[in-house]
């Protein structure tokens, strides 16, 4: 690891960024023209102190994941993403793929602007990247797992728990729609990748997911109407949306629900309810968050 060239490299690229690429506002008593150390910090999800030693050439070597992390806020492409990890003593990770994944530029420029609807950035094998703070809230934030088990399709035929986020109802939908999205993806990508792998290795695991496999319906999942089920919020039926990268390998999504509806009315209360649960046990929507939203409908 070379400290002294990883802390001025950081320096070299926090001035570069301008608040506006970020969603900061520039403010009036800005004396630097790109992010200040706690800024990037903030938008990495580390502590000021952590990153102003990282700057200083001191403290222990960062994570794969800090790593990740600080490339998106500092906004780094490819060749600097991969620089980053050279002077940190790394492995540079695959492009498109894990929990270290480079989130690419323009995708994230748009997440960074939707700041009033749920959004996020996942890979093409439903690996999340980055949310924002109202897609935590309303799907939960992703476990700190690796390798498959990082893919919500691997989950989704594995981990029983998984499967919590939809209506039981549903699973039946949204296993064909998985099937379907993984062979499209596969197929793009050639015999000798992590989704051919992730396939066979689900063949062997879940025969649930083998039958569906053999069935070949093909179908990449572009843009959906599901319901899900929010732990303090009830069920919510939202349309997710989805925007493509040039390679097809990372995808946007965003979820809306029709004006006017219930479930526009709930997620308005996603920044108030953030990721605490106000759920008491066995209640699908409780009072408190009935009084929040300004209607009860029990009382008509």
């Amino acid at each position: 690891m070379n400290l002294p060239e990883l802390a001025a490299f950081l320096r070299s690229r926090r001035d570069r960024v301008r608040p506006a690429d970020a969603g900061l506002p520039a403010g009036p008593r800005r004396r630097v023209p790109g992010l200040r150390r706690e800024e990037v910090a903030r938008l990495a999800g580390l502590s000021a102190d952590y990153y102003t030693e990282l700057e200083r050439g001191r403290g222990a070597q960062p994570s794969p994941q800090v790593l990740a992390a600080l490339a998106r806020a500092l906004r780094l492409d490819g060749d600097e993403r991969d620089h980053l990890f050279h002077l940190a003593g790394r492995p540079v990770p695959p492009a498109a793929h894990g929990p270290a994944a480079h989130v690419q530029p323009a995708l994230l420029g748009l997440l960074d602007r939707l700041t009033t609807t749920p959004a996020q950035v996942i890979t093409d094998l439903h690996e999340t990247l980055v949310q924002n703070p109202l897609a935590a809230a309303l799907v939960g934030r992703p476990p700190a797992v690796h390798g498959p088990a990082a893919s919500l399709v691997h989950r989704w035929f594995t981990d029983p728990d998984a499967r919590a986020l939809y209506p039981p109802e549903d699973h039946a939908y949204h296993s064909r729609v998985f099937v379907a999205d993984l062979r499209a993806v596969a197929a793009r990508r050639g015999r000798d990748s992590d989704a051919a792998r992730l396939a066979a290795a689900l063949r062997r695991r879940s025969a649930e997911f083998a039958a569906l496999w053999d069935t070949r319906d093909v179908a990449l999942r572009r843009a959906d109407r599901k319901r899900l089920v929010h732990p303090a919020l009830g069920v919510l039926e939202v349309d997710c949306h989805s925007l493509f990268s040039e390679d097809g390998c990372q995808r946007l999504l965003w979820f809306t629900a029709p004006a006017g509806s219930r479930t526009a009315e709930r997620l308005e209360l996603l920044p108030v309810i953030g990721t605490q649960d106000l759920r008491p046990d066995g209640d699908d929507a409780p009072d408190d968050v009935e009084r929040l939203a300004g209607r009860d409908d029990r009382t008509g």
